[in-house]
């Protein structure tokens, strides 16, 4: 199992709760984004960076990510992608996306980008809480100790 991330929309709380985990753990963690950004010097944490560009470090994940291998994202098509090939998503805010729910998540996001296209201002996610910090590292917790044996 690989731990990859969709780094350019991913908070760095986040990302620091997935640095020390990976740390703990020794499981694979990729930081995918198109810009340069910096990670901890340990030989099991890396970075890509691709081309700057529409959904260039999506495509970057959904190519690289296998089955069992799970991916933070709060990107839903990118989630459903990657969902479809046998992995797993996981939001910055704790929310496991599953094939259960994938389609419901679709169906919002798609409705809400209508709304905006005709001008309707839906307005954007709250910010980032203690709260979802907590929800997100539980999660991350659970989720390691279920499928991590697998490495």
């Amino acid at each position: 199992m690989k731990i990859w991330i969709d780094a350019d929309a991913c908070p760095v709380v986040i990302r620091d709760i997935l640095f020390r985990a990976a740390q703990r753990t020794g499981i694979q963690l990729t930081l995918v984004a198109n810009q340069f950004l910096r990670v901890p010097p340990a030989s099991n944490i890396r970075m890509i960076q691709v081309a700057h560009g529409f959904d260039v470090a999506d495509n970057e994940i959904v190519k690289r990510a296998g089955e069992g291998d799970l991916v933070i994202t709060s990107d839903i098509p990118l989630a459903a992608e990657v969902i479809e090939k046998g992995a797993y998503a996981l939001s910055p805010r704790g929310e496991l996306y599953s094939v259960d729910n994938i389609r419901a998540r679709l169906n919002m996001r798609d409705f809400m980008d209508t709304l905006r296209s005709s001008g309707i201002d839906t307005g954007g996610p709250p910010a980032l809480n203690q709260g979802d910090r907590q929800a997100f590292a539980n999660h991350l917790d659970t989720f390691l100790t279920r499928h991590a044996h697998g490495r």
